[in-house]
């Protein structure tokens, strides 16, 4: 990084003149006036953007993508949009900081427009200028024509949005996705408040119900996906597996340079980036006992051979749809007897919840199938206490014994987050029935900690999940990472054919 972008002390301010802008600001070649070409994802986001219009009908909706938010110092993590934004609009990737959909009410329905800060002159202080936003620092912005090319939507630029969030407010509901920008909720907020002057003291309660109530629809919104979003879950899913497959040819890599952990999670995270936008979570690679602490993300473990490998990584495209998978690998290519054990109890447990993914069935009931497998397992091993069976510990009120080794539950929704959807309400999520279009995972594991007494030595120190991501279909589901092998003996040979080839 260059120290002239370094800009918080008075001491390494940058000189610049009137000569010298004139100079940067000279002998540049023409802007191509070639727009972009019309994204394929322009083609479904109306439809996303018409259902929250019938929802709320006459108002206006703020969207925010969200800014850059520092790292350290004058150093920014890397850009990713609110998801409700990314979903509404198409832009993913590190596209647009600061920008803004706003949903404005007109005859029959809503007009999308995006404000955003589009593309400076050359002449502008802000190209060479500013270390943040200059096209001299991070590179050229879209014009508004090109976005309004590119998504289909109307385009302005950034600083009209003042003034068409407050135009005719206490006439025109606003309602805003609070937790996306601070600053664009303060905006609506005020512009409310100079509207409302005298207004109950409830007020402000009222509207930030009614912005939680824009949030929550934005999310659930997201359950069922298109066919342009289970495509891009298919390429997510695609990149996952080349990325388990990069980690496994590596695994002697791995054992041999100590702190293994970290190396297998740069290889994935490697292949992540390469693939698409990077990955959708911090990646667990967890070896030995670690694997039993749930969400191990430190990765700062050796791996060692004998070892198992909870791999739990996922790898997200550049439109934010990101896979979420588990796999647990024998380091050393064989599974010993005990590790067999455990690990085909998991896989049993997951073929039941496979196969309660079903449209009709409730989505509670994956957990179901699959923690009754998982109780069956550790009762015919004697692990249960006393004289409980599997129907007592199953009991929700009373039970639940085999949570100890199995604590956390089967599923979740998968998309823009890798826990998707997660505004909705119990009755919305859990109690609801699966439909068509919904992506879910199914991710049974077995836990036993190397200090836990209460199971043989022989299970101790391992940990194993197993975790794909599910589609539901007409008549069923689809396995989108079923290439990926899940039985104890098709992982051996999975390894075992990746080891030859390399």
């Amino acid at each position: 990084m260059s120290s002239e972008e370094q800009q918080t002390s008075p001491s390494r301010k940058r000189p610049t003149t009137e000569e010298f802008r004139a100079f940067v600001a000279s002998g540049w070649a023409p802007r191509s006036d070639v727009r972009p070409t019309r994204a394929e994802v322009a083609d479904f986001t109306p439809a996303r953007r018409d259902a929250v219009s019938a929802a709320f009908p006459g108002e206006r909706l703020v969207v925010p993508a969200g800014g850059l938010k520092v790292r350290s110092n004058d150093c920014d993590y890397v850009f990713r949009p609110h998801s409700a934004f990314a979903h509404l609009t198409g832009l993913g990737s590190d596209r647009e900081p600061d920008a803004v959909l706003v949903l404005e009410p007109v005859d029959g329905g809503h007009e999308a427009v995006l404000f955003f800060r589009p593309l400076a002159p050359r002449d502008s202080e802000e190209f060479f200028g500013d270390a943040r936003y200059g096209e001299f620092w991070v590179g050229a912005r879209p014009s508004l024509a090109d976005v309004e090319s590119e998504l289909g939507l109307s385009a302005r630029h950034i600083d009209e949005l003042p003034d068409a969030v407050a135009k005719d407010v206490g006439v025109v509901g606003v309602r805003v996705v609070r937790d996306a920008d601070p600053g664009v909720t303060a905006l609506v907020d005020s512009a409310r408040g100079a509207a409302s002057e005298g207004a109950s003291s409830n007020e402000g309660e009222q509207e930030h119900a009614a912005d939680d109530e824009l949030a929550a629809m934005l999310s659930t919104l997201r359950f069922t996906k298109d066919d342009w979003e289970v495509e891009q879950m298919r390429s997510a899913v695609e990149g996952t597996h080349l990325g388990f497959e990069a980690v496994i040819a590596d695994l002697p890599e791995a054992v041999r340079r100590g702190r293994g952990e970290r190396w297998v999670e740069g290889v994935f995270g490697l292949h992540a980036r390469h693939h698409g936008n990077g990955v959708g979570y911090d990646s667990i690679a967890a070896s030995g006992d670690h694997a039993n602490t749930l969400h191990w993300i430190k990765n700062t473990g050796d791996v060692h051979e004998g070892d198992l490998l909870l791999l739990d990584a996922g790898v997200e495209v550049d439109s934010l749809f990101t896979a979420d998978i588990t796999r647990t690998l024998p380091v050393s290519g064989t599974f010993t007897d005990a590790q067999r054990r455990i690990y085909d109890a998991v896989f049993a447990a997951q073929e039941a919840g496979i196969a309660a993914c079903r449209p009709g069935a409730k989505f509670s009931e994956i957990h179901d199938a699959a923690i009754r497998v998982i109780a069956e397992h550790l009762h015919a091993w004697g692990l249960l206490p006393g004289d409980v069976d599997v129907e007592q510990t199953l009991d929700k009120e009373h039970g639940q014994y085999h949570r100890r080794w199995m604590v956390h539950g089967t599923s979740h929704h998968l998309g823009l987050d890798v826990h998707d959807c997660a505004l909705a309400t119990r009755e919305e999520y859990n109690d609801a029935e699966l439909r068509p279009g919904m992506i879910v995972t199914v991710e049974p594991g077995l836990y036993f900690k190397a200090d836990d007494e209460l199971v043989p030595a022989e299970l101790r120190g391992n940990g194993v999940r197993i975790e794909d991501d599910v589609l539901i279909t007409e008549d069923g589901c689809e396995n989108l990472s079923a290439a990926m092998p899940r039985s104890s003996a098709d992982v051996e040979a999975w390894i075992a054919r990746i080891w030859a080839r390399d």
